[in-house]
């Protein structure tokens, strides 16, 4: 072997390409060009791996004579249908000649098989479950509170403690979400998942044996820094190990599953003590954290951490096809090097003056403000207060409190279909028409009724709106985790991501210990009239700001928030890809959908 040909065999290896595929490849190097040195083209002794692959299909069209577009289709078409070295070389020189746009073919989709499919979707169970327990302490409130207020309970509160409980989980929650970037950044999406799993089943232990108020509220905290801690590294990890074409429903889905909690401890408390709902809330956590430990860590974070062999047996897992997974494998690693070459391989804080992380992050924080005062998780939290303000004596308001929780429920099954099949934005958007509606309606409806007797016409009507409300509003409980898992940079997804949910949990903990005091001031007819605003106001956000994602892969989303634009709307149409880092599927830049 030639000492240019030895040189090349890091390119080759890092378990991407087998012993007997490297010799082919060196053979085709030999017919190609006899004269050119190899020397010329490849990095100094001493690069890093990662560099070395990202060279690899440079180097080979280089000595074949071929664009390095072409070469990426030729191994590819190689490794699936192993062709002879000289059948390679051939094809070569004839698909110089060739129409290689995109147009023409796509040739980095990342599809996978229906095994993969099958494992991508088994991830997921795995995360609803966990899901499914973080909604549990969520609607708990609602469940312990009006027991808590009964005369004949041992434990009696009044309306500040009850505050207190109500909203102390998402003081807690921010200590959670802030520990949960570093975490998972330092030892990954899966471990940072099975930590944050044992403070959620030792805070049901707290709530079950509470013989105080006190450890109530360090039931309610301990749940709440256990939330906190889950939810960034859940949203990351299935949006770093779904496809594009499925990744929508993939991060979706666990919303389905968090309502289903909600739904499960309304149903739970209609029927039992608070007491025995907590040791009902303990089961989802030990059976979320057995399932866990069965799913892969994340190619991109193995990748990212140079653990090249694992991150490829991962991708082959996922999407059952190894030579899908070598290829997918090989655009990770390009995208690092290009990030290392451009210089974007900065400390968060440093990242923070970029423009491809201002706007995301101006998108992000700007839809939690209003998503909070339209009333998605107030509802959740004091349903029974609100029906009970709104139906008086004549509706059983824990019974209804459950059916909000079904509609919740039914609604969010529905939004994770339209997610697979429909543009984000229409959705979200479509979503905040529909929740600022029925809020103004209903505001409406209350003030005109303010000092009439109540009839059963004002209660079914009432209830009409509210349930279309919930039905709309759902939609915006699924779109901070899309777009935190879609937005963000891959770089820096796993810290910021943390963070962000430090900031929504500080305000939603806000919002919740003043709600109480608002809904004297303000009375419900006020208060939804203040979810309709902002409702509306969140729908504007985003239909001048969010850029549509759906079927785009996460390479295309961050070349487009590194263009100068601030506004979607009547931002210029890019016809393919700008970014010289590879593609995945569709292969092209964000457009404007009009």
């Amino acid at each position: 072997m030639k000492p240019e040909e030895r040189n090349l065999l890091p390119h080759l290896s890092v378990n991407t390409y087998s012993a007997d595929e490297q010799s082919e490849v060196l053979s085709v190097s030999r017919a190609r060009s006899s004269s050119d040195s190899y020397e010329n083209h490849l990095p100094v002794a001493g690069s890093t791996t990662g560099r070395s692959v990202s060279m690899l299909h440079e180097n080979l069209a280089q000595v074949t004579g071929a664009s390095s577009q072409e070469t990426a289709v030729l191994m590819t078409k190689y490794l699936n249908d192993h062709l002879p070295a000289e059948e390679l070389a051939r094809r070569a020189s004839v698909q110089s000649n060739e129409d290689t746009s995109p147009e023409a073919a796509d040739y980095s989709e990342v599809h996978s098989n229906v095994i993969g499919v099958f494992h991508q979707i088994l991830v997921t169970c795995a995360v609803l479950l966990l899901a499914a327990a973080c909604g549990m302490p969520i609607g708990y409130s609602a469940v312990l509170l009006p027991q808590l207020y009964n005369v004949s309970e041992p434990l009696r509160i009044d309306i500040e403690m009850g505050s207190w409980i109500a909203s102390v989980h998402s003081l807690a929650t921010p200590v959670g979400s802030f520990a949960s970037g570093p975490i998972m950044d330092r030892w990954g999406r899966k471990p940072a998942l099975l930590f944050a799993i044992v403070p959620l089943f030792s805070g049901w232990i707290f709530l079950a044996t509470a013989s105080s108020h006190f450890l109530i509220l360090v039931g309610r905290i301990i749940a709440g820094i256990s939330v906190g801690l889950i939810a960034a590294p859940a949203q990351v990890l299935l949006a770093e190990i779904a496809e594009p074409r499925l990744r929508g429903l993939l991060i979706g889905a666990p919303f389905v599953s968090y309502s289903m909690g909600i739904l499960l401890v309304y149903a739970m408390g209609s029927h039992f003590h608070w007491r025995k709902v907590a040791w009902g809330g303990t089961i989802l956590p030990v059976m979320s954290f057995f399932a866990i430990t069965l799913v892969p860590e994340t190619p991109v974070y193995l990748a990212r951490n140079n653990r090249l062999e694992q991150a490829a047996k991962a991708l082959s897992w996922l999407r059952g096809c190894p030579i899908q997974a070598k290829r997918e494998l090989l655009q990770l690693i390009q995208r690092c090097y290009h990030e290392t070459q451009d210089g974007n391989s900065k400390g968060l804080w440093k990242s923070l003056s970029e423009i491809s992380l201002i706007k995301p992050l101006i998108i992000i924080n700007g839809f939690h403000i209003l998503q909070i005062l339209s009333g998605t998780y107030l509802v959740v939290f004091y349903a029974v207060d609100i029906i009970s303000d709104m139906g008086g004596s004549e509706i059983n308001t824990m019974q209804a409190a459950v059916l909000t929780a079904v509609v919740r429920l039914a609604f969010t099954v529905i939004y994770c279909f339209l997610l697979l099949m429909m543009p984000r934005r229409m959705m979200v958007i479509g979503s905040g028409i529909g929740s600022g509606i029925s809020c103004l309606a209903l505001s409406i409806l209350m003030y005109v009724r303010l000092d009439s007797i109540k009839t059963p016409f004002d209660t079914y009507a009432a209830a009409v709106f509210i349930l279309i409300y919930i039905g709309a509003n759902t939609g915006f409980m699924t779109m901070p985790g899309i777009m935190i898992g879609e937005l963000l940079p891959a770089k820096i997804r796993g810290q910021i991501a943390g963070y962000l949910f430090t900031i929504f949990n500080l305000l939603l903990f806000g919002v919740a210990k003043a709600f109480p005091y608002a809904k004297e001031m303000f009375k419900t007819q006020g208060l939804f009239l203040i979810f309709g605003v902002a409702s509306f106001g969140a729908s504007l956000l985003l239909y001048l700001m969010l850029p549509e994602t759906k079927g785009r892969t996460l390479h295309d989303i961050e070349d487009y928030f590194q263009r100068k634009n601030w506004l979607w709307v009547g931002s210029s149409r890019m016809s393919k890809s700008t970014s010289n880092c590879p593609t995945d599927e569709e292969g092209q830049a964000l457009k404007v959908v009009k």
